[in-house]
């Protein structure tokens, strides 16, 4: 843009811009505003994003207050031990010690602005839990591969709220923004970066006037629409099409001036399919897991200042078959009857395993484990999980008084089925240690018909549906949040933190590593803006 344009009037001028009201936006906006800068926020709805919506799940250790209540001892150096094998290289061994190390303040931090905590561990596998526990184990620690790597340690410290935790986490974050005089100005679309000989010192797009009968009807349908795409996808698309006709229509032009930094924090892209489709088309038949804003937008603004982009193939798919744990007990098998991988390895990872066979996957059990599932299930399940997995146990199957039929209602090959589980259940029942790992109580012969498979696929019509999120993003300085040009530079004064920046979840994804890796990168970015000259 040309520097004429630059010197036109401002709607706003401040130190810092942030691009995005979730939990990276909102950390990034804190963390600069401590440091003396002054803040606005711009978000395209009414904030909390993908956060609001999530299970409110950060991944936190290195000896929390809370792991110590419940008894067990961790150091930043095991949680590090631990990450290095599932993170993969995404991040360099010195970052992944600075958040390993940091990890307790960043806890520490989020208690100061309001957040709630609780030591009470959930004593079962699951992939949330309850309402009467706040610690658990949300990923592979206790899997025999990674726990002879790293000591397991409980590190999914959930926020203190009922049902789904996310409104928790994020309102926590909003009253602190509140509380500290941050400006926050919602129903606002950033279209375009203001870029002046090479820095960027501004953002451009269109705002709807706060207190407007259209602002209203938008931020209504707007909070109507936060997860209506997980649950009514069809409702979904025309409330976001209204949605679209009230912004063209209805909102006006706003330019807001950044003295030190605009922060990009708008979120993935998994609500766009072209871009899905671009990088990892097998994703598409998974369902998007996130808000309509997660469209891309703010990667994409990013792109246009020259940023690079890193891990765009990545993704996290969500294959939970838990609660009820006895679910791990069975045999997950592809068409041709072979065995996935250790079934009672943590969703997201069982799902990249899933890659390799086309996303098709059926778990099959026998009768003994369904009717223990059966009855395990309320005891296990949150009320929210209950509505998926009834339907699942109770309509969602294939039943059969043999295996070979089994196969065939499943469209999985009879022979490769049978010898899968022959071979299964002689090592079970002579006690042979699984040669995928499995641990020995979960480890036990399915051999009493009638037997049962549940779809597990990516594309499952009649089981569990499989949720996906975007793991990667524009390449960041990894000491600074500054986004990165093709040949390594920085862009001055344009930072990316969350699901906008690749990171530290980036290869692959845990429950909570996303959440704490926008606490992590939000408050990283925010420093190092409010450091620079205005």
């Amino acid at each position: 843009m040309d520097t004429e344009r630059v010197r036109d009037s401002w709607d706003a001028e401040v130190d810092i811009v942030v691009v995005g009201f979730g939990a990276a936006g909102a950390c990034a906006a804190l963390e600069a505003a401590g440091h003396g800068a002054s803040v606005l926020i711009l978000d395209r709805f009414h904030g909390g994003g993908a956060t609001a919506a999530s299970g409110g799940v950060i991944y936190a250790g290195g000896g929390t207050p809370y792991q110590a209540a419940a008894g067990y001892e961790d150091t930043p150096e095991e949680m590090a031990r631990y990450l290095r094998l599932e993170l993969r290289g995404a991040v360099s061994d010195a970052t992944l010690r600075r958040f390993c190390e940091g990890s307790r303040a960043d806890l520490q931090w989020l208690e100061e602005m309001g957040m709630p905590f609780d030591s009470r561990l959930c004593p079962y596998k699951t992939s949330y839990p309850t309402d009467d526990y706040y610690l658990y184990f949300s990923g592979n620690e206790q899997v025999s591969h990674y726990r002879t790597g790293a000591k397991p340690a409980p590190r999914g410290h959930r926020a203190r709220g009922r049902g789904i935790s996310g409104l928790a986490f994020f309102g926590a974050l909003r009253n602190a923004v509140r509380a500290r005089g941050i400006q926050v100005r919602t129903q606002t679309q950033v279209q375009r970066l203001i870029i002046d000989h090479g820095r960027v010192t501004g953002v451009e797009g269109r705002s709807l006037p706060p207190g407007s009968a259209w602002a209203s009807i938008h931020r209504f349908l707007s909070r109507v629409n936060t997860k209506a795409p997980t649950y009514v996808p069809p409702l979904s698309r025309q409330i976001t099409s209204i949605l679209s006709w009230i912004t063209e229509h209805f909102s006006r032009p706003y330019r807001a001036k950044a003295r030190r930094g605009v922060v990009l924090a708008a979120g993935g892209f998994v609500f766009n399919q072209a871009m899905v489709g671009e990088h990892a088309p097998l994703f598409l038949l998974c369902r998007p897991l996130g808000t309509v804003a997660d469209d891309g937008a703010g990667i994409r603004l990013g792109q246009s200042a020259g940023g690079n982009t890193s891990h765009m193939d990545r993704f996290s798919g969500w294959r939970f078959y838990v609660p009820p744990e006895v679910l791990t007990r069975g045999v997950l098998v592809n068409r041709r009857g072979e065995r996935i991988c250790n079934e009672e390895l943590y969703g997201a990872t069982v799902a990249n395993h899933m890659i390799a066979h086309g996303g098709v996957a059926w778990l099959v059990f026998d009768r003994e484990t369904y009717r223990l599932a059966i009855r395990l299930l309320p005891r296990q399940a949150a009320a929210w999980q209950m509505l998926a997995m009834v339907p699942m146990l109770l309509l969602g199957h294939r039943k059969a008084s043999t295996l070979a039929s089994l196969a065939a209602k499943a469209g999985v090959d009879p022979e490769g089925l049978l010898g899968t589980m022959a071979a299964y259940n002689g090592a079970a029942s002579t006690g042979l240690p699984d040669p995928l790992g499995k641990a020995p109580e979960r480890h036990i012969p399915q051999g009493t018909p009638p037997f049962y498979a549940i779809d597990c696929s990516f594309a499952s019509t009649n089981g569990v549906p499989c949720a996906a999120m975007t793991l990667g993003g524009l390449s960041v300085d990894e000491a600074t949040g500054e986004v990165l040009r093709d040949d390594g530079t920085a862009i001055g004064g344009l930072y990316a933190a969350g699901r906008n920046a690749a990171g530290l979840c980036s290869e692959s994804y845990v429950s909570g590593l996303s959440i704490a890796d926008c606490v992590f990168s939000g408050r990283r970015a925010g420093q190092h803006a409010a450091t620079q000259q205005g």
